[in-house]
């Protein structure tokens, strides 16, 4: 599908998605079940080992170095024909491992969403609400929340960019799998601690995507690299 089409598609998504998950349970009947009401605790505990380590400190700085590599590759390796030929594709990549959690960390300072544990169901001080209603006067003085859309997830997202390296299907599907693996092991360890609902990992996905296929198609249309270099 062409890259406007999936832009259109995934707004829809995105819009269809916020609405969906506003007026539906689902985010609690989930939750609710990561929770043990009697001892006030969540299924795992935030500085348990090694899943912190494994789920949360490692695989950011996993994801950095990836980003890192590519970034070495496109300004020291470029006349190699492997990125010369490529360079479009590693930008997307680039600007996707930067803008992704960037603009989704700039979403979670304005839209002041509770995290499970913030709310009252949870034990918390804040009640559930939607992504575009206010809070009542009795809240205003109270700390913003910065729990929507899920950050940490938003760095294994952005690796849904690296589908553009290949050209076979077989290694396109591939390669979706294992990055959608990546970040939603990050999505449900956020969850298992109490940390973000099931929604704000699929709206982060959905966020993600959105970014990487419009970078992608400014990068395509203007963006012009000499892509036909011989080499002897």
């Amino acid at each position: 599908m062409e890259n406007k089409k999936q832009i259109l598609l995934t707004i829809v998504l995105l819009i269809s998605s916020i609405i969906f998950f506003s007026y539906s349970e689902i985010d609690m009947v989930i939750q609710d079940k990561l929770f043990d009401t009697q001892t006030q605790t969540w299924l795992l505990d935030k500085d348990l080992q090694p899943y912190k380590f494994i789920f949360y400190d490692g695989i950011k700085k996993l994801l950095i170095i990836i980003a890192i590599s590519f970034l070495i590759a496109l300004i020291f390796f470029r006349d190699k024909e492997i990125i010369y030929s490529r360079k479009k594709v590693i930008l997307t990549i680039i600007l996707s491992a930067i803008l992704v959690p960037l603009i989704v960390g700039g979403l979670k300072r304005y839209t002041n969403m509770p995290c499970p544990k913030n709310e009252i169901h949870y034990g918390g001080k804040y009640i559930k609400t939607k992504v575009w209603e206010k809070y009542p006067p009795k809240y205003k003085a109270m700390k913003k929340i910065k729990c929507w859309p899920a950050g940490h997830a938003s760095g294994g997202f952005a690796l849904l960019s690296l589908v553009f390296l290949f050209n076979s299907r077989r290694a396109k599907i591939i390669t979706i799998i294992s990055t959608l693996g990546i970040a939603w092991s990050m999505g449900i360890y956020k969850m298992l601690i109490g940390d973000h609902f099931f929604s704000h990992t699929v709206i982060t996905m959905l966020i993600a995507w959105l970014i990487i296929i419009t970078v992608n198609q400014i990068i395509i249309k203007y963006i012009n690299f000499n892509t036909k270099k011989k080499y002897v």
